[in-house]
Parts: structure tokens; C-alpha cells; sequence
């Protein structure tokens, strides 16, 4: 993996450990209500930047473009869905580890069997390492304030949440380079086809929040997700055309890190320092990833 590639996967990282505290702050609102008001501000924010790459361009979009975006929109909403319940089910350093370190892994395995890519040795014990920290961070000790049940229902939300991370990785990475669709047009598509998917799922809640009363107290997590989520993921999808799949899934974790001094420092989250030693065996598999 070059420098280059390293170094947007780490910003990605930092921004998305971020984004996923404010979403955990949050879910107390309308699930739904509160994913449909962050993409509905993440739109008005992006598709002014996607109308003014493409007049800089000339390029136009095709239909490859949109059956791309199409695809990473329903993958997306889903993903965006199963995070919100997860963190309503259980804590922080329980789902996020659980999902950032599912994720790659299955994203890895996807790679090498089905897309043929051959990462070297050392970057595979990197990968390791990576995964190996994160289940470390993830199983440190008894979860304070959520019952054994709760516990479980993590376990599982966080599990699927990286299912539906590795499904969406290795969509958006065929369409970025199979497809060759520009990653800044393709981004924005995303986020607008997004919209009538969650229209629907917003006329199908029972016992919905106003909007208004629903932006009055989640302005501030929605307004955060907004910005800092597609700008972390427009990051990795630059790095996919530097770097293998594999390799940029696997990086992406070093979120861990920062989100285990989070779990410490903001959340008062229990045993820090088993969690900052798990961060560490993610540092060292990232050096690994970055060497091989």
C-alpha cells in the first residue's frame, strides 16, 4: 500500500470513529427519521460539489454510473439501518469493533477466492493482526450497562453490521475500478438514491417523530454524520484505486483506535487498557499492511 493510499485511509478512520459516537449519541431519536434527516443534509451538501465536478470535467454520467449507485444506495441504507439498532441494543466498544473487525474480514476472504487478488505474506499477518486487535478491544471483560441478553443482541448486531460493511465494500470497489465510475459523482449519486429508499421506510413507521421536533434535538449528531461520513468514505474510495480491496478494508480499522479512546475518555467505558493494547495490535498490523 503507498503512502498516499495509507495516509486518506487513516484521515477516512479518524472521521468515521467520529461519526459513529455522534450516531450513538442519537438513539434515543426516531431511528429512521434520524438516518433519512443526516442524508437529506448530506445531499444539499454534496450535490453542489458533484454539479461542480462535473461542469469542470464535461463528463456526464452514464448508466453504468447509475446502476452503480444504485446498488451502493440500497447497500448503504441498509448498513446505516442495522448500525442504528445496534447501538441502540448495546454499547459503542461492543457493536463497533465487532462490526470494523467482521468486515474486513469477510471483505478479504471475498477478495482473495472470488476476485483473485494475491496479497504477500506479510500483508496478510497484517490483516491479521488488524482483526485479531479488534476482538481484543471488542471482548474486554463484561459490558457494564447492558444486561447478558443485550449483550448477545451486540454480538449480533454487530456481526451483521459487518456483513453489510463487506457488502458494500466490495460493491463500491467493482464499481470504482470494474466500472471505472469517477469516485466523486459516484459518491453524491449515492447518497441522492438513497432518498426514496428511506422515503418509503419513513411512511411505514409507527409512531414517527415530527421533523422539526426531530432536528431541534438531533441538529448537532445529524449535522456531524453528515459531513464526516461521505467525506471519510469518498477518502476510501480514492484509496481503492491506489491500493488492493483487501488491503484498504483492512486499514480502515485503525477507527479502532480512536474509537477505543473514545469508549475511554468520553464514554467511561471499563478496562482502558486492556482496549488501548488492543488498539496497539492494530497499529502493528497496519505497519504490517503498509510494509507488505
Amino acid at each position: 500500500m503507498s503512502g498516499t493510499a495509507l495516509a486518506l485511509v487513516l484521515a477516512a478512520a479518524v472521521l468515521h470513529a467520529t461519526w459513529n459516537l455522534a450516531v450513538k449519541g442519537s438513539t434515543g431519536t426516531d431511528q429512521v427519521g434520524f438516518v433519512w434527516l443526516y442524508v437529506v443534509v448530506s445531499s444539499a451538501l454534496w450535490l453542489p460539489i458533484g454539479i461542480a465536478w462535473a461542469v469542470a470535467t464535461g463528463e456526464r454520467p452514464t448508466w453504468w454510473w447509475l446502476m452503480g449507485a444504485l446498488g451502493s444506495a440500497l447497500l448503504h441504507v441498509v448498513y446505516q439501518l442495522v448500525l442504528q439498532r445496534g447501538y441502540a441494543q448495546s454499547d459503542l466498544n461492543q457493536v463497533y469493533p465487532l462490526a470494523r473487525g467482521a468486515g474486513p474480514m469477510l471483505t478479504f476472504v471475498v477478495a482473495v477466492v472470488v476476485l483473485g487478488q494475491r496479497p504477500g505474506p506479510v500483508a496478510v499477518t497484517g490483516v491479521l493482526a488488524v482483526v485479531g486487535g479488534v476482538l481484543l478491544i471488542s471482548f474486554a471483560g463484561r459490558w457494564s450497562t447492558r444486561s447478558r441478553a443485550g449483550e448477545r443482541s451486540g454480538i449480533g448486531w454487530g456481526l451483521a453490521t459487518g456483513a453489510t460493511i463487506a457488502a458494500y465494500t466490495l460493491w463500491d470497489n467493482r464499481s470504482v475500478n470494474a466500472l471505472d465510475v469517477p469516485p466523486v459523482p459516484y459518491f453524491v449519486l449515492g447518497i441522492l438514491l438513497q432518498l426514496p429508499f428511506l422515503a418509503v421506510l419513513l411512511q411505514r413507521r409507527r409512531n414517527p417523530t415530527p421533523v422539526r421536533q426531530l432536528w431541534s434535538t438531533a441538529r448537532t449528531p445529524a449535522l456531524v454524520v453528515a459531513v464526516f461520513s461521505p467525506l471519510a468514505y469518498l477518502l476510501v474510495l480514492r484509496a481503492m484505486q491506489l491500493a488492493p480491496v483487501a488491503l484498504v478494508a483492512a486499514a480502515r480499522e485503525s477507527s479502532i483506535v480512536v474509537g477505543a479512546m473514545f469508549g475511554w475518555l468520553v464514554l467511561h467505558e471499563p478496562r482502558p487498557a486492556r482496549r488501548l493494547a488492543g488498539a496497539v495490535v492494530v497499529l502493528a498490523g497496519i505497519g504490517l499492511i503498509a510494509v507488505g
